[in-house]
C-alpha cells in the first residue's frame, strides 16, 4: 500500500488539472498562434507560467486504484499487476482465468 500522502497529493493534482484545464488550453492556444504578435504570445506564456505547477496534467502519476502502487500500472484496468493478479486469483474479475498450458 502506498503512502496516503502520496495518493492524496496525486488526487490534488488531478483536481487542479481539471480546474485549470480550460484556462491552460486557452493560454497555450494563444501562445502557439503564429498569426498573433510576439508580445501577445509572450504575455500568454507568462500567464501560463503563473498558473500552479500542479495544475499541469504532466505532473499526474498513474496509480493503482486499489493499492496506490505507482508502477506496473495497467491503464485499461486502472490497477497494478500485483492487485490484478490477487483479484484474478480470488475470482473477482469476470472472464479472467489463470493460464495453464
Amino acid at each position: 500500500m502506498a503512502k496516503t500522502s502520496a495518493i492524496e497529493r496525486n488526487n490534488k493534482r488531478r483536481r487542479l488539472a481539471i480546474k485549470y484545464a480550460g484556462r491552460r488550453a486557452r493560454l497555450k492556444a494563444i501562445g502557439n498562434d503564429r498569426s498573433l504578435p510576439a508580445e501577445e504570445r509572450f504575455a500568454a506564456r507568462l500567464k501560463l507560467a503563473e498558473l500552479p505547477r500542479n495544475s499541469a496534467p504532466v505532473r499526474i502519476r498513474n496509480r493503482c486504484d486499489v493499492t496506490g502502487r505507482p508502477r506496473a500500472f495497467y491503464r485499461k484496468l486502472k490497477m497494478s499487476r500485483v492487485s490484478l493478479r490477487e483479484l484474478a486469483n480470488q475470482g473477482l474479475i469476470p472472464g479472467m482465468v489463470k493460464s495453464s498450458w
